[in-house]
């Protein structure tokens, strides 16, 4: 195999390799990164800080007419409940739950951090 040490004009100093060592290195790199990922994942679940959803909850997720309908029954709180500690009005929480329209990302906010989620997990998907 050919590497080629050079420098830019610049002088800025660069290797040229044959592309197959290159994508060889990349997925590599992309291996380790994965790895890393499900080692910090595991850590989490250990320490009891991430939580796991079984096949029948993904099923209730996908069911639930939003997200966020789905993590407010699975936490166990009513919608007034939630309406009070959000300090947010009970119908804007039956609409967002309803799927019709959605809210600042502020809102957002609030009910994770009520409902010990990540906001990417409330905000639905688009359409």
């Amino acid at each position: 195999m050919t590497i080629v040490r050079t420098r830019t004009p610049s002088g800025e100093a660069i290797v040229i390799l044959p592309e197959a060592e290159f994508e060889r290195l990349r997925e590599l790199a992309e291996d380790t990164l994965d790895a890393r990922l499900v080692d910090a994942s595991q850590e989490r679940l250990r320490a009891g800080t991430e939580e796991l959803l079984s096949e029948a909850d993904l099923d209730a997720l996908r069911a639930a007419p939003s997200p966020l309908a789905f993590w407010r029954a699975r936490r166990g709180a009513s919608v007034a409940r939630l309406a009070q500690v959000c300090a947010l009005d009970e119908d804007e929480i039956s609409a967002l739950e309803r799927g019709v329209g959605t809210a600042e990302p502020a809102i957002y906010e609030r009910l994770a951090r009520v409902l010990d989620v990540d906001v990417e997990d409330l905000v639905p998907e688009a359409a």
